[in-house]
C-alpha cells in the first residue's frame, strides 16, 4: 500500500504553486486546478497528491 493522502490548507498550497487567492479560485472555477475538499465548517483543503500531480502536469508542459 501506498502513504496515505494528506490534506494541506490554502497557505501550503499558494505557497506551492506560487499562487494568490484570487488565481487558486479562478483556476478551480476553469476547472484548471482541483477542487478543494470541505472539511468543516468554512474550513477548507486539498488533497496533497492532487496538487502534486498539477504541478507535475506544468513542469511535463514546459519541455
Amino acid at each position: 500500500m501506498g502513504k496515505p493522502d494528506r490534506l494541506i490548507r490554502k497557505p501550503v498550497v499558494l505557497d506551492r504553486t506560487g499562487g494568490s487567492n484570487a488565481w487558486l479560485y479562478k483556476m478551480i472555477a476553469e476547472g484548471s486546478f482541483p477542487k478543494q475538499v470541505h472539511i468543516g465548517g468554512r474550513a477548507v483543503a486539498w488533497l496533497e497528491s492532487e496538487v502534486d500531480e498539477w504541478i507535475q502536469a506544468r513542469l511535463a508542459e514546459r519541455g
